[in-house]
């Protein structure tokens, strides 16, 4: 060994980052970055068109709405930004969110403008980011049970149901 291997021994191999599997479908992931990016996109077209007027709760809602775009594009597809130094990291950390906490925060981040400048240029603006928050939050949910389980259960309630109903009329028989 030399002495440069001395002083630099050789690092142990990562242990691999845990899979962060949420359930979720490749295709429905990419809709789900797709939406992102169209709600990054109507949001900023609608906050610039907000920002055009002399209401200042308007001038509010469509900065906040360009705001809400940037952090769509910064989180959903990084490419976009690849100006920042910072993009890469964020989206990672992004990724590393849980669907529900995605869903909660695209929400609350397109139902702000609405509440603060409620116009028709907000609520459209906000609906495709509102409606990437809603797809996060179905992923949440989880898959729907197999045909097979939800038959059984229905089964056994069934039988339940007609054991309750034949005891209920014996008790009335006697």
């Amino acid at each position: 060994m030399s002495s440069q291997d001395e002083q630099f021994p050789a690092a142990a191999p990562e242990p691999a980052a845990p899979s962060t599997d949420d359930g979720m479908t490749w295709w429905y992931r990419w809709l789900c970055r797709i939406a992102g990016v169209l709600g990054g996109l109507s949001c900023a077209f609608s906050g610039l068109w907000n920002c055009v007027t002399i209401n200042p709760l308007n001038i509010a809602a469509g900065v906040w709405m360009m705001l809400n775009a940037f952090v769509l594009f910064l989180c959903e597809a990084p490419f976009c930004c690849q100006f920042i130094e910072f993009a890469n990291a964020v989206s990672t950390r992004a990724d590393k969110l849980r669907p529900w906490q995605k869903a909660a925060f695209y929400c609350g981040m397109a139902a702000f403008p609405v509440m603060l400048s409620l116009t028709l240029t907000t609520l459209f603006g906000n609906a495709i980011a509102f409606a990437t928050g809603v797809l996060y939050g179905l992923s949440a949910l989880g898959k729907k049970g197999d045909a097979i389980s939800y038959a059984r259960i229905h089964q056994q309630q069934k039988q339940m149901d007609e054991e309750k109903l034949t005891g209920a009329l014996e008790g009335q028989a006697l």
